[in-house]
């Protein structure tokens, strides 16, 4: 047999090969469960707020005025951000300053003067002259 006609009919059996797996593995059933189903999460809880995130994201503006789409968006952010309930959430880090050495502009009395310098300039390296 030539070595093109063998190559030929190996490559038609292995795509029949092929063609017939997958055929069969698309037509069979998944006896495996769900991994979303599996979830220790409660499937009533997750219905009423994607219900409550649809309705509000429907009403449009008045959305950020309802009372019940802010619980609904704190819920989801809690969840999305895997965060503990608050009350045994730590409490809050006092935020920091970029200048800690600088007083509070609340801090300051009246008579005092603000130091404000100006950050150094660079110097734009010479350009050459075009001829």
């Amino acid at each position: 047999m030539d070595g093109k006609i063998l190559a030929r009919v190996s490559a038609v059996a292995f795509i029949a090969v092929a063609l017939t797996v997958t055929a069969i593995e698309m037509s069979s059933k998944d006896d495996e469960p769900d991994a979303l189903g599996t979830r220790d999460r409660s499937t009533a809880l997750q219905d009423l707020l994607a219900f409550e995130l649809r309705r509000c994201s429907g009403i449009g503006e008045a959305g950020p005025r309802d009372p019940g789409c802010l619980k609904a968006w704190a819920e989801s952010r809690r969840r999305f951000l895997r965060q503990r309930d608050s009350a045994t959430a730590p409490a809050p880090v006092a935020p920091t300053t970029l200048f800690p050495n600088v007083p509070a502009s609340g801090d300051r009395q009246e008579g005092e003067g603000t130091d404000v310098t100006a950050p150094a300039m660079q110097v734009e390296p010479p350009r050459p002259e075009a001829r």
